[in-house]
């Protein structure tokens, strides 16, 4: 059975003082604090600002080892496509060298809008990308139920990249749920079921939702389930807002543990 290692999508939020920060911490301290109680982080300010090799090997340096990064691709390979993207996707692989060579990147989150259809252009950008970025472990999250194909999943399995499955809302257009692993790693990310807010929503709101202990039993077990599939799972909670992410996170933690010490006992 494959490791799961629980974490969240960003840190730095001033919101989660008092759920996890200490309310006289200071920020410059948010990454260290947060990595004594969780084993990675998925970094979302990458999206914005495009890294450098000194930021990335920065916050490994603020972090003890094994603490692990997954990285969000920058806007510019994705959403906002221009004539320049491959020397994007060059600058972006030169900053994760630092996490790669010390074995501190998880992976690469290639997170595509819903707007990215399946079409043959797009089919296109992402298999260039793919390339650009192909020293890496990459993970691929469709927005779109388009994606969802034999065809697409079995090309990811060849690349040996990493379909990136969701929990959402259940609505028209996005991907169902999954648990197709195409890779040696698995990546869930937690998105919440907010599906009043997920058309109309910001980042914060459309993400707003507390899972329910049922809920997260549930995503236990098909941790579980994807566990006897890859060798590592990672599972990353985005519903960030009031701190909810770290709430369910940490729960959902605890709800693993027998299951990991039977997973041990069994070896």
């Amino acid at each position: 059975m494959g490791e799961i290692l629980v974490g969240t999508c960003g840190y730095s939020y001033e919101d989660w003082r008092e759920t996890l920060y200490p309310p006289e911490l200071p920020k410059s301290g948010f990454l260290h604090y947060y990595s004594l109680f969780f084993p990675f982080v998925e970094l979302d300010f990458t999206y914005y600002a495009m890294p450098t090799p000194r930021s990335m090997a920065a916050m490994a340096a603020r972090t003890p080892s094994p603490f692990s990064f997954a990285v969000k691709t920058h806007r510019t390979l994705t959403h906002e496509i221009g004539p320049g993207w491959k020397d994007d996707a060059a600058a972006f692989a030169r900053a994760l060298e630092p996490l790669a060579r010390d074995g501190r990147l998880a992976c690469v989150l290639v997170q595509l809008p819903f707007s990215f259809r399946h079409e043959k252009a797009n089919r296109l950008h992402l298999s260039s990308l793919c390339d650009a970025l192909g020293a890496l472990p990459l993970a691929v999250e469709f927005r779109n139920a388009d994606w969802y194909t034999e065809r697409v999943f079995d090309e990811l399995e060849r690349r040996k990249l990493a379909l990136a499955l969701v929990d959402r809302p259940e609505l028209d257009g996005l991907p169902p749920e999954a648990e197709r692993v195409t890779a040696d790693f698995s990546y869930l990310r937690f998105h919440g079921r907010n599906a009043d807010a997920w058309w109309k929503g910001d980042a914060t709101s459309r993400y707003d939702w507390l899972y329910s202990e049922e809920e997260l039993q549930g995503a236990a077990a098909r941790l579980g389930r994807l566990a006897q599939k890859a060798q590592v799972v990672y599972a990353a909670f985005n519903n960030h807002a009031r701190g909810r992410a770290v709430v369910n996170a940490r729960r959902l933690d605890e709800i693993l543990g027998p299951r990991r010490e039977a997973a041990r006992r069994q070896e």
